[in-house]
């Protein structure tokens, strides 16, 4: 079957369910994205920052060649990276992304983060100290750019990642096309209730990240809780005699919130795009998101002196 879309303010679909490829290994992620496309899923989640975005784009291509699919059918996105925040290298940026994928378009352009840092093929420049050494560029600046990226027919729409409240407000201010999407951490520790009402408000949808908790995060420590193990999402999942994960997929779908689970097992790539079968009804929803406790898993702490930094103040 075909997966919902949810539709953006510029009368552009996304499909509701992605997968996400953050921390897809070299040598893993070709094959994740095979089989996503093969289990039906259309909406494949990329950044330069990830490092694998030239493998990403062999599978979509072999995918492509099989006839399998076309890419009108697919919906791809990626991500400037933090050291491409000036005006003048963000074109740069986004030919770099549509060369490793090996498309000519990309369906959707996102500011990864609104903080900057030095210009330069280091993602993560520090200085003696191992500091991150930033820039001093606004991302308002970085928005215009991204905007003639639209204008030339490099991407479809144009949108925000990890911005708070404040930051998306900004950018509305000077924006001559509005981003479409604020991609953020997203899951019921995290449930992004006022963030979400914010944007739907402004017409701005929102992508959740992490959906599943991150369980494979470089610094989780022992002893963290573990979102796949909490009674209530296992009690529900016996409940539709579904998974955690499933249960965990669906309250966000169930939310109108875009969702991007991140896997390079084949059973569980395909385990989390059979969702389509159930619904969570409304006490469900609210049982899981009483599980609300501001628990951020992604905090970006090396950036976390930055002037631009989203999360320093909490804003939502």
């Amino acid at each position: 079957m075909s997966v919902p879309s949810v539709k953006f303010n510029n009368g552009l679909s996304c499909p509701i369910l992605g997968l996400g490829t953050w921390q897809s290994e070299p040598g893993a992620v070709a094959q994740a994205v095979t089989v996503a496309i093969d289990a039906g899923y259309r909406h494949i989640d990329c950044a330069h920052l990830y490092g694998n975005e030239r493998e990403v784009g062999q599978a979509i291509r072999e995918k492509i060649k099989q006839g399998h699919v076309i890419r009108e059918n697919l919906f791809i996105t990626s991500k400037i990276w933090n050291t491409y925040h000036r005006p003048d290298l963000v074109e740069k940026a986004v030919r770099t992304s549509l060369d490793d994928l090996g498309v000519t378009y990309l369906d959707l352009y996102l500011i990864h983060w609104p903080m900057a840092y030095k210009e330069g093929d280091d993602p993560f420049p520090a200085d003696s100290n191992g500091k991150v050494i930033y820039s001093d560029v606004d991302y308002i600046d970085t928005w215009r750019a991204m905007e003639k990226l639209v204008e030339q027919g490099l991407v479809k729409s144009i949108g925000l990642s990890n911005f708070n409240s404040k930051q998306i407000d900004r950018v509305l201010k000077i924006a001559k096309i509005k981003p479409v999407t604020n991609q953020v951490e997203c899951h019921p520790y995290l449930s992004q209730q006022k963030l979400f009402d914010f944007c739907k408000a402004r017409g701005i949808t929102l992508t959740a990240y992490s959906p599943l908790g991150s369980p494979n995060r470089p610094w989780a420590k022992p002893g963290d809780p573990l979102l796949l193990e909490e009674p209530k999402v296992k009690s529900i999942a016996a409940k539709y005699k579904k998974t955690p994960a499933q249960v965990l997929i669906r309250y966000q779908i169930d939310r109108g919130i875009i969702v991007i689970p991140k896997s390079t097992t084949k059973e569980r790539i395909i385990e989390n795009y059979n969702v389509w079968d159930f619904q969570l009804s409304r006490e469900d929803i609210a049982l899981i998101s009483t599980m609300e406790c501001n628990g951020r898993l992604i905090p970006q702490a090396e950036g976390r002196a930055h002037k631009h930094h989203p999360f320093v103040n909490e804003e939502f």
